[in-house]
């Protein structure tokens, strides 16, 4: 679903983004796109968890990436209903509200909370379904906040384990990814069909992206 509040806050980052930095390009989930002659591109994922937004649940987000040839440069991921703004610049650590955050590494799958996404067809679902089957046995538990950015963000600041999802786009992975790497943990994609991508502290990343795989 798309809502008006998702056309709107991509047009007012869109807008800011052409006026502040005309030499970038723009990859935007609502169809806003530009090719940049500066070899960056800003991903923007305007409201990140939208039937969250329209059902009233308190779980979404705001996500603007920035990458160049090397991969992520900056990120931001906002709560508006947490008031709450995790940023990350490459090489310079990741902040919650100007705070440093690091990754909780839990160490083993035991005792860890993940979390993960599920997709909107059925075919997706029972796969994803699938997976799940593997992974609660072997974890603390499961958490499903129906957003993709927010996820990553609370795995940067350590209140979340770890994090799995097949099927995401660039841009509700671009700003958590640096993120959680910024915060000292490590981030792998997957093969197959859609593609997946896996988050964690380096002692729990190998093991959960075995058990996910």
């Amino acid at each position: 679903m798309v809502s008006d509040a998702d056309r709107e806050a991509e047009a007012v980052l869109v807008e800011l983004l052409a006026r502040e930095r005309p030499q970038d390009g723009v990859l935007g989930e609502e169809g806003a796109s530009r090719e940049g002659s500066s070899g960056r591109t800003w991903i923007v994922d305007p409201l990140d968890g939208t039937t969250n937004y329209l059902w009233g649940y308190p779980a979404w987000s705001v996500s603007v990436g920035l990458e160049d040839g090397d991969g992520g440069l900056a990120g931001v991921v906002h709560d508006p209903v947490r008031a709450e703004t995790f940023c990350a610049a490459r090489g310079q650590g990741a902040r919650l509200n100007g705070s440093p955050v690091r990754v909780r590494d839990a160490g083993e799958l035991a005792t860890s909370l993940v979390a993960t996404g599920f997709g909107y067809t059925g075919e997706v679902r029972a796969a994803q379904a699938d997976v799940l089957l593997r992974v609660l046995p072997a974890v603390r538990d499961i958490r499903r906040a129906g957003s993709a950015a927010l996820d990553l963000a609370w795995v940067a600041a350590g209140r979340l384990d770890g994090y799995f999802e097949r099927g995401g786009n660039p841009w509700d992975w671009s700003a958590g990814t640096l993120l959680v790497l910024e915060a000292g943990g490590g981030v792998e994609s997957y093969g197959g069909e859609p593609a997946g991508l896996v988050a964690a502290g380096p002692g729990l990343l190998p093991d959960l992206r075995a058990l996910v795989g």
